[in-house]
C-alpha cells in the first residue's frame, strides 16, 4: 500500500471491496499521474483490472470547474458512440466520511494508450503516421460534436443558449477567486471577449480541454491511433467552436514565450504532425460543416488557459499544489493574455469601427 497526497489506498481498498467486490483483489496500491494542473489523478493497481481514479486538486478550487459528478456521467453517457472514452465505474462523494480522498472523486478502468506529451516521443513514429493521428484526433472532435445530446442522455447536461456569455461569467469569477497580483493585459483581454462574443451556428456536448495530451495513444500496426479521450471536467453543452479553439491553442503551445516545456506538446510539424489548418479541414470535412473565423475562440482559448494557470500560481503559492513544475505556471499568464488580445485584435480589425487596442505594460 502507498501513501499518496491526497488520496488513502487503505481507505480506497475497503471501499472497493465493499462496493465492488468483483473487481477487489486485496490492497491496492496507487501513484500520481505527473502531468495533470487541475484535478488530481492516480493509477490504482491491485484490482481486477488496472484503474484510474480522479479528485479535485488540493486546496483553492472553484468547484464548478473539479466536477466529478459531471465527468463521471459524461464518461458514462458516451460509452457505446463513436467516441473513444475510458469504462466508467464509480462516483462517490467520500466529503463527509473522509476514508479515502475527503471529497467526491470517481473511478474508471484505466484504457491502455500512453499520453503523447513531448516531442522525444514522436521519435517512435514516422511523419505519415503523426500525420494521421493528427486527422484522426480532428475526426473524433467531429464525432464528440455530432452526438445527440438527448439520445446519449445528456439533454440536460448544459444551457446552450447564453453559453458563450455564461462561460465568460465563470472564468471571470474563476480569476476573481485567484486574485493575488495585478492581471491588467488578462482583465483587458476579458473586455474585449465580452464586447465582441460571436453568435453561436449551433451547439453540442463540448470537452472543454480537447488537446492531444489529453488522450491515449497506442499503437496499431505500425501506426499511432487515440484509444480514449481524458479529462472531461469541463465537458458541457455549448458551442462547439470552443473545442476548436483550444486545440489551436495547445497546438501551437511552443511557439508562446516560456510556453515550450511549461506546457509540454508533442505536436511538432517538423516531425510530421499536421498543420492546425489542415486539422480544421479534417474536422469539417468528417462533419460536414463549413468552419467560421475561429479568432474569437481562439482568444478565449488564451484567456481561458491564463485565468486555469493564475489559479495554478494562486495554489501554488499556498502550498496546495502536488508534483513538479508548478512554478512555472504563473509566468505563462501574461503571455498568454498578450496572445489573446493580439488575436482578438486581429479579429477586430476586420470590423472598420473597431477601435484597436492597446496591451498594457
Amino acid at each position: 500500500m502507498t501513501a499518496v497526497p491526497g488520496m488513502d489506498a487503505g481507505g480506497l481498498s475497503a471501499w472497493l471491496a465493499e462496493a465492488h467486490p468483483d473487481l477487489a483483489r486485496g490492497e491496492l496500491t496507487a501513484t500520481v499521474i505527473a502531468g495533470g494542473r487541475s484535478n488530481l489523478t492516480y493509477a490504482v493497481d491491485g484490482a481486477a483490472v488496472p484503474l484510474i481514479v480522479r479528485r479535485p486538486p488540493l486546496g483553492h478550487v472553484l468547484s464548478s470547474a473539479h466536477d466529478m459528478r459531471r465527468e463521471h456521467r459524461v464518461i458514462s453517457a458516451l460509452a457505446g458512440t463513436a467516441v473513444p472514452v475510458p469504462r466508467a465505474i464509480d462516483v462517490v462523494d467520500d466529503t463527509a466520511q473522509g476514508s479515502v480522498t475527503g471529497t467526491v472523486f470517481f473511478v474508471m478502468e484505466r484504457a491502455p494508450g500512453r499520453v503523447l506529451a513531448h516531442r522525444a516521443q514522436n521519435a517512435a513514429y514516422g511523419p505519415e503516421a503523426l500525420r494521421g493521428l493528427s486527422l484522426d484526433l480532428a475526426r473524433h472532435l467531429a464525432d464528440l460534436h455530432a452526438v445527440d445530446p438527448a439520445a446519449a442522455g445528456l439533454g440536460d447536461f448544459g444551457r446552450p443558449d447564453g453559453y458563450l456569455l455564461r462561460q465568460l461569467a465563470t472564468w471571470r469569477r474563476q480569476l476573481d477567486a485567484s486574485r493575488s497580483r495585478e492581471t491588467l493585459n488578462l482583465d483587458r483581454l476579458q473586455e474585449g471577449l465580452a464586447a465582441g462574443i460571436p453568435d453561436s451556428a449551433r451547439s453540442g456536448i463540448v470537452h472543454g480541454d480537447y488537446r492531444l495530451d489529453n488522450a491515449l495513444v497506442v499503437d496499431d500496426g505500425g501506426a499511432p491511433r487515440v484509444s480514449a479521450i481524458l479529462d472531461w471536467e469541463m465537458a458541457t453543452l455549448g458551442d462547439p467552436l470552443v473545442d476548436l479553439g483550444i486545440l489551436a491553442l495547445y497546438w501551437n503551445i511552443a511557439d508562446l514565450p516560456g510556453g515550450d516545456g511549461a506546457v509540454p506538446s508533442a505536436v511538432d510539424p517538423d516531425a510530421g504532425y499536421a498543420t492546425f489548418d489542415e486539422v480544421v479541414d479534417a474536422y469539417a470535412e468528417h462533419a460536414g460543416i463549413a468552419v467560421p473565423d475561429l479568432r474569437w475562440y481562439r482568444a478565449f482559448a488564451a484567456y481561458k488557459l491564463a485565468v486555469i494557470l493564475e489559479g495554478i500560481h494562486y495554489r501554488y503559492q499556498a502550498g496546495a499544489t502536488v508534483g513538479e513544475g508548478f512554478e512555472r505556471m504563473g509566468a505563462l499568464v501574461e503571455p498568454l493574455a498578450v496572445l489573446g488580445r493580439r488575436t482578438l485584435d486581429a479579429r477586430t480589425r476586420d470590423t472598420p469601427t473597431a477601435e484597436p487596442r492597446r496591451e498594457v505594460h
